[in-house]
Order: C-alpha cells, then sequence, then structure tokens
C-alpha cells in the first residue's frame, strides 16, 4: 500500500471479529491508510478475558464467539495482506477492551486508537479509551440501521446454508470451511 505518508506513526485498531466481513476489512484498511504502523487488538481473545457489557450482552456469549483467537488472527492477517497491507507493517494482538487497566500489556499506549461508532457499545468503548487519556480517533460514527454487515447475520446464514461467502474477503471462505464453521455453529 504506497501512497502519502499518513499522519500517525502506529495506530490500534481492535475488533472481534467473530468472522471476519467485508465491512471489517473497509474498517480496518481505513486505520491502515491513517498510520504506518498497525496494531489489530482482537477482543474476546478468550472466555476468561471477557466479562458481560450491558451495552452490548451478546458480545459474550458462546455462539456470538465460536472461533479462536489464533482462527481470527489468521483471518485477519491473511485478509490484510491480500488487501495488500506489508506484514512488516502489521501486528496483530490479543486486546482485552473491557479491561482497560490492562491495555499497556498488550498494545502501544502512545499509539493513536481508532474506532467506529454505531451505537452505546461504541460509545461505551470511546469512553474507555478517554478514561486512559489515549490519544483516539473516530473513523466514523452512524446509526445501527446504517451499519453494514453483520457477523451475526453471517454466522446465521452459515448454520442455514444460506449463501454468506459474498460478504467476507475472498481468504475468508475457505478458512472456515476448513475450520468447519457450520457444524461448529450448529454444535453450540
Amino acid at each position: 500500500m504506497n501512497g502519502p505518508t499518513p499522519p500517525y506513526e502506529t495506530g490500534v485498531i481492535h475488533g472481534r471479529f467473530q468472522v471476519l466481513h467485508n465491512d471489517h476489512l473497509r474498517y480496518l484498511l481505513a486505520g491502515k491508510e491513517k498510520c504506518r504502523r498497525l496494531v489489530v487488538g482482537i477482543t474476546n481473545p478468550d472466555p476468561f478475558t471477557t466479562k458481560k457489557e450491558e451495552t452490548n450482552p451478546e458480545r459474550s456469549d458462546p455462539l456470538a464467539n465460536p472461533l479462536t483467537y489464533h482462527e481470527r488472527y489468521t483471518m485477519v492477517r491473511k485478509a490484510l495482506i491480500e488487501a495488500g497491507v506489508d506484514d512488516r507493517d502489521l501486528d496483530i494482538v490479543p486486546f482485552p477492551i473491557n479491561m482497560p487497566e490492562r491495555y499497556r500489556f498488550y498494545v502501544p499506549m502512545n499509539a493513536v486508537f481508532f474506532l467506529s461508532i454505531y451505537d452505546d457499545w461504541g460509545r461505551r468503548k470511546h469512553r474507555y479509551f478517554s478514561s486512559m487519556g489515549l490519544n483516539t480517533h473516530v473513523l466514523w460514527e452512524v446509526p445501527p440501521e446504517e451499519k453494514g454487515i453483520s457477523a451475526t447475520d453471517i454466522r446465521r446464514s452459515i448454520i442455514d446454508g444460506r449463501p454468506w461467502q459474498h460478504l467476507v474477503p475472498a481468504c475468508v471462505t475457505p478458512l472456515l470451511e476448513r475450520w468447519n464453521l457450520r457444524e461448529r455453529l450448529r454444535n453450540i
């Protein structure tokens, strides 16, 4: 990805990516456009670092988290490299989003923290960042009805055998098939 020099040296961006879809990729690339080095924090890295959130209680349900941290790491990395991001400018780490006191153990605190806001959960994350005095950049804020693709809808489509492949980057489909995600979702 060549072009003008981005305004920030290092950016931190985050998400669950349960399943990584095309709008996730658009969000990740929007963050990468604004920094030389991108640190992708994968939230809900394991059930032991996940707390219930009033503003988004479904995010901690097992059906909403069928993929392991390593599987999501693999999806994110492959999709970003396929989209032209140089892997030398990319780090992917676990990120306990709802434990701000632990951020310093996972990400560079002097980076700019990117996020998008669609709802109360997005506003809550923004407050987490602000409470830590982090340099924050909101990539966009839109109402929930304009959010676009939903990983929840993709997971339901996978379970029901409806088309979903057009909603994810090309490299994601074979991964999900290899990992037997449909069967795993049906067994949760």
